[in-house]
């Protein structure tokens, strides 16, 4: 092979595929959709799940248990792993944890447990504590700072409905 052939035949932009044009475009006569049956009728089409009549994968797949699409992410770091990673009066922060590849990925509530030893006077912040890992961090000398959760909807509707009743009677 030269070093010329390498490119050759290949365009940047191919022609679109121009369908029952005759039988000289290769496209010709049934255009691509075979002879009669459903596929070859104008306005039909098939499920995303149609395998030929067979039972879906969708179908034969064995469903367990209950997976709960609103349940918040939690992600979890040990004290053993925040001794290593940070240095004695340092601010354990979430954006520090990401930074040192602790709490990975999308996550909701960030939740300390106690597992491993705390050596160092931290001051730490997050979601929640395990009873373990406050004993640990105060027993250390360290601080916890608990960050809010996301709020609830019934707590929004509430503040909504309070402001929207205060904001009318000053009005009047």
């Amino acid at each position: 092979m030269n070093i010329s052939e390498v490119n050759r035949g290949i365009q940047r932009n191919k022609n679109r595929k121009r369908i029952g044009r005759g039988t000289g475009s290769g496209h010709g006569k049934t255009a691509g959709r075979g002879h009669k049956g459903a596929g070859s009728r104008a306005g039909t089409s098939t499920r995303v799940t149609f395998t030929g009549g067979n039972m879906p994968l969708v179908q034969r797949i064995p469903k367990r248990g209950f997976n709960n699409r609103w349940a918040l992410r939690v992600a979890v770091v040990n004290l053993g792993q925040i001794d290593e990673a940070f240095q004695a009066g340092e601010e354990v922060t979430l954006e520090s944890l990401q930074a040192r590849n602790l709490a990975r990925g999308r996550f909701d509530v960030l939740k300390v447990l106690g597992d491993g030893e705390l050596k160092k006077k931290l001051k730490i912040s997050a979601h929640r504590f395990s009873a373990s890992a406050k004993a640990k961090i105060e027993q250390a000398g360290g601080e916890l700072v608990l960050l809010p959760g996301r709020t609830p909807v019934e707590d929004k509707q509430q503040a909504k409905a309070e402001k929207d009743n205060g904001g009318s009677k000053k009005k009047k």
